[in-house]
C-alpha cells in the first residue's frame, strides 16, 4: 500500500512539472533565465580571479578552482536529481569507463582551456567566441547525423557567427587582436564542447541527461583536481567573503541552468527552446561591461554580438527535425 501511495504521487508530481513546464510564460521564462546564468559566468570567472589571488599564468590555481567548482555542480544536480526523480543515481558499470571519457573531454580538458583561455582575454570577447561551439556542433552533426544536413539557412547562419567571430578579434580600432592562449584556447574550448555534445546525445538514448552531466562532471572534476592539486602552494586562493559568494554562485548556476534547461527540453520541442541560446553571449557582454572594470561596449562588439545572435538564431530556428544541434549539454 505504501509502495502504491509513492507510485501514485511521483506521477502526480510528474504530470504538475509536465503542466507547469509546457506552459508558455513559464517557458519562456526559464529559458531566458538559464541564458542569462550561462552568460553571467563569464564576468563572474573574470572577477573571481583576481579576488581569489590568481594570476593571468598560474594555470594549475584557475584548474584546481574549476574542479572545486565542477565538484561542488555534480553534487548538487546530483541531489537535484534523486529529490525530483526519485530514481537512483547509480549507472550500470559498462558506462563508467564511457563516462570517465565523455568527463574527460567535457569537463577536464574543456575547462582546462576555457578558464584559462578567459584569463587572457576580456568577458566580452569571451562571451562571444565560446558561442562560436554552435557552429562547431552544426557542422560536426553534418556527418553523424542524416537527418541534419547543412542547408542553406545553416550555411548563411555559419558564415553570419563565424563573421561575428572576426569582427570581435579585430579590436576597437579593427587592427586583428588575437593570443593563442586566450581567444586560442577558447576556441579549442569551444571545438572540445562540439564534439562532447555528440557524444554525450549518443549517451542519452540509454541514460537520462541530467544523470549523463552529473556523473560526467563530477568524474571530470575530479580530474582536474588531481592534475592540480599536486602543483600548488598552500594559501594559493584567498577566499574573501566576496569570493566565496562568487565561488558557490559560480557552482549554482552550472547545476541550477542545467537542470532547468534539460527538464524544458524534456517537455517542449528542442528547437523552439535553444533558439534563446542568442541571448548567451549578449548576456556575457552586457554583464562585462556592467561589472568588470575596465571593459565597455564598442562599435566592434555590437556589431559581432548582432551577427552572432543572427547566426544561433537561422542555426535554431524551429524546423521538422529537431536534432543534435538544438540541445546544449555543456553549460558554463
Amino acid at each position: 500500500m505504501a509502495y502504491y501511495r509513492l507510485e501514485r504521487r511521483t506521477k502526480m508530481n510528474s504530470k504538475n512539472t509536465k503542466k507547469l513546464f509546457t506552459t508558455p510564460w513559464f517557458v519562456v521564462s526559464a529559458a531566458i533565465l538559464c541564458a542569462i546564468l550561462w552568460g553571467s559566468a563569464f564576468p563572474v570567472l573574470k572577477l573571481s580571479y583576481p579576488e581569489l589571488g590568481l594570476q593571468p599564468d598560474d594555470l594549475y590555481g584557475k584548474v584546481v578552482f574549476a574542479g572545486f567548482r565542477f565538484l561542488l555542480a555534480s553534487i548538487i544536480i546530483f541531489v537535484f536529481f534523486k529529490l525530483t526523480t526519485k530514481e537512483s543515481i547509480r549507472v550500470s558499470k559498462k558506462y563508467w569507463l564511457p563516462l570517465l571519457g565523455l568527463g574527460t573531454l567535457q569537463t577536464g580538458l574543456q575547462y582546462f582551456f576555457f578558464y584559462n583561455g578567459l584569463a587572457h582575454t576580456t568577458g566580452m570577447k569571451g562571451s562571444i567566441i565560446e558561442s562560436i561551439g554552435n557552429f562547431f556542433t552544426v557542422a560536426l552533426a553534418h556527418f553523424f547525423y542524416s537527418n541534419d544536413k547543412l542547408n542553406t539557412k545553416k550555411w548563411i547562419g555559419m558564415g553570419t557567427g563565424l563573421l561575428g567571430i572576426i569582427i570581435v578579434n579585430w579590436g576597437q580600432e579593427f587592427g586583428w587582436s588575437f593570443s593563442f592562449r586566450g581567444e586560442g584556447f577558447l576556441i579549442i574550448c569551444s571545438i572540445l564542447s562540439a564534439i562532447a555534445t555528440i557524444w554525450a546525445k549518443e549517451f542519452s538514448l540509454n541514460l537520462h541527461p541530467i544523470l549523463i552531466n552529473a556523473w560526467q562532471m563530477f568524474l571530470g572534476s575530479i580530474l582536474l583536481l588531481l592534475f592540480g592539486l599536486p602543483n600548488v602552494e598552500p594559501g594559493f586562493m584567498t577566499f574573501t567573503p566576496f569570493a566565496t559568494g562568487l565561488f558557490i554562485y559560480s557552482a549554482l548556476l552550472s547545476s541550477v541552468a542545467f537542470s532547468l534547461w534539460y527538464t524544458l527540453l524534456k517537455y517542449n520541442k528542442a528547437g523552439e527552446i535553444a533558439l534563446f541560446r542568442f541571448i548567451i553571449p549578449v548576456a556575457g557582454a552586457i554583464l562585462s561591461a556592467l561589472f568588470i572594470p575596465g571593459e565597455a561596449f564598442t562599435f566592434g562588439i555590437v556589431i559581432s554580438l548582432i551577427l552572432v545572435s543572427v547566426g544561433i538564431v537561422l542555426l535554431n530556428f524551429p524546423n521538422k527535425n529537431n536534432a543534435i544541434t538544438t540541445v546544449k549539454s555543456s553549460p558554463r
